[in-house]
């Protein structure tokens, strides 16, 4: 036979032979390769490393590896508790300013209407206040580049505004009466976040003090103003703190400091690594002998709770309102080597009776709608709290306290509903009331910056049936009047209206001066503080 004819088929079956033996090495080498990436782990912490360089290497696509430790993090740390979050770098500073007691900006309170910056309030001795900024002026401009439209938000704003201190930004204003765009270029500076939100007599011996967090200044803050309350001759305080959700724990314990007995537990804390601390009052707070009422809410959390729970305990005054939020987590920041940052859980808190009031983890974010479908806002009874039959808290005199779930105040007041229709919750949850208010004190502030006081500026605007122009303006932004709601809600809407207006022209402790002329809660804390 001719070798010729051979040749082919030889050929073809060297190809055949290839592809079958490149096969068989192919399928070796890839259980070599996966067998090589089976890392003996030793501890758990190497499985997640390990976890990670082999998708890394040998994922079918080129994956950022950077991005998928960041959204590892987050997914990690939601299997420990609540509260222990991760902070990416971008956000660390804007988190830890509202704690820290400042920041660096321009020193403007902004709303956002029609599109437009609307600056609400000048801080005092601020930045924008030396330049000449106003209350009623739109920045329309920032840097020169316009800066209106559907597209700006809250962040977008402070983003611009806020920067290095020392650092200028230019903006442009259009206030009314005035026809050309003002420039003002503006040197930004450090702008206190205060925490006391109001401080009066609400009546001749009582002092009023709004807590709305627990920040880096709180105690220096809330010292002052009840000092300055003293001085004014208040001999009791109710201290509001409802919808604070915490902060700094050792500005809460130096706060109720001002109120114990030498001796007196404040609260202790104690963890796996972190061993039991008891912060204990020193006898040299100013107001031991002055009687005392806290506010709480369903927002009151973390170092709210712990105020009212060592008020409590130990028997030093009454708590009024409803219960608590249910945080008794301490966390920690670590920060990390990227600028970012882990708040770990590393300890629980204790009330001085020995109660952790931190509510089960089990529909954690569903709790407070769960609260108001069993009627706990309106019905002391309708209350579910965990009341450990094996474990009585006694406080100081021997009165029983429950935990395992937030504070439960010594005197329970329902919300107040009275006035409350579907046309005036349809004005205020979507914001109309609030913007009539700045509307119309932005169409007359001429006029009302000659009241220098709530009640001579309350006086003035109820002359100016305010009602009857807000529900004309509510009804160009599609809700409908209804006269027999309005009269029924008559009262409320007024008081809000009124007090809205009143904060845009005298600010926030004129504001709820207004307001707590009306809170049943406030009512029943002066009721009691007054036997």
């Amino acid at each position: 036979m001719n070798k010729r004819i051979y040749i082919p088929l030889f050929f073809s079956l060297a190809v055949i032979a290839g592809i079958l033996i490149g096969k068989v090495l192919a399928e070796k080498s890839i259980r070599h390769q996966m067998n090589a990436s089976n890392v003996q782990v030793r501890n758990p912490q190497g499985k997640i490393e390990a976890l990670l360089n082999l998708v890394d290497m040998q994922y079918v696509d080129t994956l950022s590896y950077d991005s998928i430790v960041e959204k590892s993090i987050p997914k990690i740390l939601s299997n420990l508790d609540p509260h222990s979050n991760y902070i990416p770098a971008s956000e660390v500073q804007s988190v830890n300013e509202e704690l820290d007691g400042s920041f660096s900006g321009i020193g403007v309170q902004f709303n956002i209407q029609h599109d437009t910056v609307m600056v609400v309030g000048v801080i005092s001795g601020g930045p924008s206040e030396k330049k000449g900024i106003l209350p009623g002026d739109r920045i329309v401009m920032v840097n020169d580049t316009l800066f209106v439209g559907k597209t700006i938000t809250n962040e977008k704003v402070m983003k611009k505004l806020r920067g290095p201190k020392d650092s200028e930004v230019k903006v442009g204003i259009k206030r009314n009466g005035t026809k050309d765009l003002l420039s003002f270029t503006i040197v930004r500076g450090d702008i206190p976040i205060t925490s006391i939100d109001a401080n009066y007599l609400i009546e001749p011996n009582i002092g009023y003090v709004k807590v709305n967090r627990f920040g880096a200044t709180t105690y220096e803050e809330f010292f002052r103003a009840v000092y300055a309350l003293k001085e004014q001759g208040a001999e009791r305080y109710i201290v509001d703190l409802r919808a604070n959700s915490g902060g700094y724990l050792d500005e809460a314990i130096k706060m109720i400091n001002e109120f114990l007995e030498k001796g007196d537990v404040i609260v202790y804390t104690q963890g796996k690594a972190s061993p039991r601390y008891d912060a204990i009052a020193d006898g040299r707070g100013n107001f031991k002998n002055s009687k005392v009422v806290v506010l709480i809410d369903e927002w009151s959390a973390s170092a709210s709770e712990i105020f009212a729970g060592a008020i409590q305990d130990n028997d030093r005054g009454t708590i009024i309102g409803r219960r608590s939020f249910g945080k008794g987590l301490v966390q920690q920041q670590f920060q990390m080597g990227d600028g970012s940052a882990l708040r770990l859980t590393v300890a629980r808190y204790y009330t001085p009776s020995g109660r952790c009031i931190q509510k089960p983890y089990d529909d954690y974010d569903k709790d407070l709608v769960n609260r108001y479908l069993h009627g706990e806002f309106d019905s002391e009874d309708s209350i579910h709290v965990n009341k450990v039959d094996s474990m009585v808290y006694l406080t100081k005199n021997g009165r029983h306290v429950f935990g395992g779930g937030g504070i439960m105040p010594d005197i329970f007041v329902p919300r107040d509903t009275t006035g409350t229709t579907s046309y005036f919750n349809k004005l205020y949850n979507t914001g109309i009331i609030y913007e009539f208010a700045f509307s119309y004190t932005d169409k007359n502030r001429e006029k009302l910056n000659g009241y220098k006081t709530a009640e001579a500026l309350e006086s003035y605007l109820e002359r100016e049936d305010l009602i009857a122009q807000l529900a004309t303006f509510a009804e160009q932004k599609g809700v409908r009047k209804n006269p027999t709601m309005i009269e029924k809600s008559r009262q409320l809407i007024n008081s809000k209206t009124n007090a809205y207006v009143i904060r845009n022209i005298l600010g926030d402790c004129a504001f709820y001066q207004v307001l707590n002329r009306d809170d049943v809660t406030i009512k029943r804390a002066i009721e009691e503080i007054t036997k």
